[in-house]
């Protein structure tokens, strides 16, 4: 059987730790479906055209660190807003919410295009400061030199991108449970996550 979980939300506000950690609570499998925008991000810095990039991408470039550069993330987020782009990614993501054994999908527009049939809909945000914060720790604990004012524009800038783009905006499904992070651990977010997740039978 198929079980579908779609977790949305904007950059650093959490979805992507609290998607790994239910998908390994329940056995589910996981897509980070934002290393797919990243991958084909990654392809056109090296010179290759989006649209053929997304066609023509593998899973073996899946690597979630090498794709986690600032650079490589505003690239992402540009890709992301060519419709052609969305499209040729769709089938993957579709096909992958579907596996059996269950399915955990992150990224900005799962609940909304992607999985509008899903059992669960959630959208994880925060504070664009907090999620600032976040994302420089991280940066800075993998060794780049960036500062908490230039994360918190990039934020901003890549909020204001997703949440305007034509195609496939960043919002919550109309129907999606919204959980904010900005004052919540991720232990107890991902507790209410499984909460939710048991109650819509995604434990049977």
């Amino acid at each position: 059987m198929s079980f579908t979980v779609a977790i949305d939300g904007p950059a650093a506000s959490g979805k992507g730790t609290i998607s790994r950690a239910v998908s390994e609570f329940f056995g589910y499998a996981y897509l980070d479906t934002g290393l797919l925008y990243r991958a084909v991000g990654k392809r056109l810095l090296d010179g290759i055209e989006p649209v053929e990039a997304a066609q023509t991408l593998d899973r073996s470039v899946l690597d979630a660190d090498a794709l986690r550069s600032p650079d490589v993330a505003q690239a992402a987020s540009k890709v992301a807003a060519i419709p052609e782009v969305r499209a040729a990614l769709v089938d993957f993501q579709r096909a992958f919410a579907r596996r059996a054994g269950g399915a955990v999908l992150d990224g900005r527009d799962i609940g909304t295009v992607i999985c509008p049939d899903a059992e669960v809909k959630l959208f994880v945000t925060a504070s664009a400061e907090t999620r600032a914060q976040r994302r420089c720790k991280e940066l800075q604990g993998k060794g780049h030199e960036v500062t908490y004012e230039e994360v918190l524009a990039d934020v901003r800038e890549r909020d204001a991108r997703d949440m305007n783009r034509a195609d496939a905006p960043l919002k919550p499904a109309p129907d999606a449970l919204v959980i904010d992070t900005t004052a919540l651990s991720i232990e107890d977010a991902v507790a209410q996550v499984v909460e939710i997740i048991t109650e819509a039978g995604g434990a049977d």
